[in-house]
């Protein structure tokens, strides 16, 4: 441990965890990740209440309906908004984004998945971004070019997961690191 110390010493983030107590989970956890934290503000953080009736059509989320929407999948989402992340979370106490995409596919579309991003893709047919429709499962990259973050697309460049900073929320597709990191669409294989 002493020569991996040494050789890491230029990183503020990892002296900081080599001098702490390793049964600090948290902590750990937090500096695995202190790389891929994004600061954005969420399109959609916390849940939509219902609002009164007007013209045109909303679904959940608040979103104009389209034809065919997923109804379950919006209400779903909806309930699910402001959840914090929690790495290895799998409850409303705190999810990360493997178990949610795990739980919201579990619910609405009944379908079981792998427990982690990368094992996600074995449940999946790989789909470029211009094939993406509402439901399919939209996978990212870290820096290091490894598949370590999923979400679900919904529509109109919006897609939703747990997010590091945000918890559950609802981003845009176009924000500069999603766009810069996401790697493939997915929809399930049948």
């Amino acid at each position: 441990m002493v020569a991996v110390g040494m050789t890491l010493t230029g990183c503020d983030s990892l002296r900081s965890f080599m001098s702490r107590d390793l049964e600090d989970e948290d902590f750990i956890i937090g500096q695995l990740y202190v790389d891929e934290r994004v600061d954005e503000t969420p399109v959609i953080a916390q849940p939509v209440q219902a609002a009164p009736r007007t013209e045109g059509c909303r679904n959940a989320l608040g979103l104009e309906c389209g034809e065919g929407e997923n109804k379950d999948l919006y209400e779903t989402v909806n309930s699910w908004l402001g959840v914090p992340y929690l790495y290895g979370g799998t409850d409303r106490n705190g999810i990360d984004c493997s178990a949610f995409v795990g739980v919201v596919y579990k619910t609405v579309y009944g379908v079981t998945l792998h427990r982690t991003a990368n094992d996600i893709l074995r449940d999946v047919s790989l789909i470029s971004r211009s094939q993406l429709t509402e439901g399919d499962i939209l996978f990212f990259t870290n820096s290091k070019g490894k598949v370590s973050h999923v979400g679900i697309y919904l529509k109109d460049g919006l897609f939703v997961h747990a997010s590091t900073s945000n918890g559950v929320s609802v981003s845009r597709l176009d924000n500069s690191y999603w766009n810069k990191h996401f790697y493939k669409g997915g929809r399930v294989k049948k």
